[in-house]
C-alpha cells in the first residue's frame, strides 16, 4: 500500500450545491487531489521523507525536492479543505475561537474580509489561510501554488493552518468562471466552524 492515500469525502459530491457544484467537486477530488497523492508517493519513494509524517515533511520542506514540496502541500491543503466543508455547516464560530477572532480582527465580518482580500490578492494559483502562529495568535495569509503556513519556506507567516480556501482556478472555474470574489463569498456558506474550533483548540493545547 502506498504511504499516502486520497481521503474519502464525508459527503456526496453534489452535497455542497448550489455553492460548490458536483462536477467541480468530483474533478477536484478524484483528479486533482488524486494526482497530488500519486505524485507525492513517487517523490518520497526511497528518500528519508518516506518515513516521516506529512506535517514533519512540510515543516522542514526546504530540504526536500520541489516535487515533495508541491505535491505534499497539495495533499495536505486539500485534505484540510475537504474536512472543513459541510452541507450542514455551523456558520458561526463559538467559544474560545470566537473570542480570539474578535480580539484579533474586531469581528467575524472583518476576518472574512481579510481572507477574501488575501484570496483576491493572490496573483495566479494559491490559497488564503487562517492560521495559528507559533506564539498562539491568529493570522491571515496568502500563499502561492500549494504552499501553506506550515512550510519553513514561509519567512513571515509560519504556523498551523486551521482554515484554507483554495483559489486555484480548478476549484471554481466551471461554476464561477473568472468571478473569484463570488466563489470566495460562497465558501462561507459551506464552511463548518465547528471543525475549525476543534483544530484551534488542539493547536492551542499543543502550544501550551
Amino acid at each position: 500500500m502506498s504511504k499516502f492515500q486520497l481521503p474519502a469525502l464525508p459527503y456526496a459530491y453534489e452535497a455542497l450545491e448550489p455553492h460548490f457544484d458536483k462536477e467541480t467537486m468530483t474533478i477536484h477530488h478524484q483528479r486533482h487531489h488524486q494526482a497530488y497523492v500519486d505524485n507525492l508517493n513517487k517523490a518520497v519513494a526511497g528518500s528519508d521523507a518516506e518515513n516521516e509524517t506529512l506535517e514533519n515533511i512540510l515543516r522542514s520542506v526546504s530540504k526536500y525536492s520541489p516535487a515533495i514540496r508541491n505535491n505534499g502541500g497539495g495533499h495536505y491543503n486539500h485534505s484540510l479543505f475537504w474536512e472543513t466543508l459541510s452541507p450542514t455547516p455551523r456558520t458561526q464560530p463559538e467559544g474560545q475561537l470566537a473570542e480570539a477572532i474578535k480580539n484579533t480582527f474586531g469581528s467575524l465580518d472583518e476576518l472574512k474580509a481579510q481572507i477574501k482580500q488575501a484570496g483576491l490578492g493572490q496573483f495566479g494559483s494559491g490559497w488564503a489561510w487562517l492560521f495559528v502562529k507559533y506564539n498562539g495568535s491568529l493570522g491571515v495569509a496568502a500563499t502561492a501554488n500549494q504552499d501553506n503556513p506550515l512550510m519553513d519556506t514561509n519567512v513571515t507567516n509560519q504556523g498551523y493552518p486551521i482554515l484554507g480556501v483554495d483559489v486555484w482556478e480548478h476549484a471554481y472555474y466551471l461554476k464561477y468562471q473568472n468571478k473569484r470574489a463570488d466563489y470566495l463569498d460562497a465558501f462561507w456558506s459551506v464552511l463548518d466552524w465547528s471543525v475549525i474550533e476543534k483544530k484551534y483548540a488542539e493547536i492551542i493545547t499543543k502550544l501550551q
